[in-house]
């Protein structure tokens, strides 16, 4: 059984390191008792943090809807072709350059819509910290190509807001079944409007409930 980490004072909403992802950890099983069972079967949760920025947001763009190994040769292409990535060089380079790292079409739209935005100041990384994750989020799927499931793993991967919570995540909502033990698969509506009590951790909870689920599933010996 996993020990609780803990409790600490907490000096931020970011958990962009080690320490504060157990010091938050603490916070939401203190305050959330029902978690615990699921904290002792998945245990810790890794920290999984990604570069901020433009190049963290492209990263989860080309990850998207393909397997882990073929996101992984993508983004090598990628990162050998432009290794410090950023908005200039999606913007500066034409789709035969872009598609020879084996990005696809919609993809590519999506980064040069991205791009586009931060060119003319639509989208700041930067500014991205300074208000409420609803306002972050906003500022995201304001661009176009960027859905609510994107922008929230950018918030919560990429710039480490403890708040953000992908209710539209398929793992997550399998996870809330099994360990609250639903009768069906809670929709994003139903499974954001549960996650309403654990703020404001819901990205803490989030990271639980995946390691939840990969427990779970490894288990009953499915992959994760």
């Amino acid at each position: 059984m996993s020990r609780l980490p803990k409790m600490t004072a907490i000096n931020s909403l970011l958990i962009d390191h080690e320490e504060a992802l157990d010091q938050a950890l603490a916070a939401l099983l203190e305050a959330n008792p029902a978690l615990q069972p699921l904290y002792a079967i998945g245990g810790r949760p890794p920290l999984r943090k990604r570069a901020p920025g433009f190049k963290g947001l492209a990263g989860l763009i080309v990850s998207q809807q393909v397997s882990t190994a073929s996101a992984a040769a993508i983004w090598k292409r990628v990162e050998d072709r432009f290794p410090a990535l950023d908005a200039a060089d999606v913007l500066g380079n034409d789709d035969a350059t872009l598609q020879a790292c084996g990005l696809s079409r919609p993809k590519i739209r999506t980064l040069r819509a991205i791009a586009a935005a931060v060119d003319a100041g639509q989208l700041d990384f930067d500014r991205l910290g300074t208000g409420s994750v609803e306002q972050a989020f906003q500022a995201l799927v304001a661009v176009k190509g960027i859905g609510p499931w994107t922008a929230d793993l950018y918030l919560l991967f990429c710039f480490g807001h403890a708040d953000a919570f992908p209710g539209g995540d398929l793992a997550l909502q399998e996870a809330a079944r099994m360990g609250f033990d639903l009768s069906e698969r809670p929709s994003a509506q139903a499974l954001t409007e549960l996650a309403e009590a654990w703020r404001p951790w819901r990205g803490v909870a989030a990271k639980l409930l995946w390691a939840y689920y990969g427990a779970m599933k490894r288990r009953i010996g499915e992959p994760s």
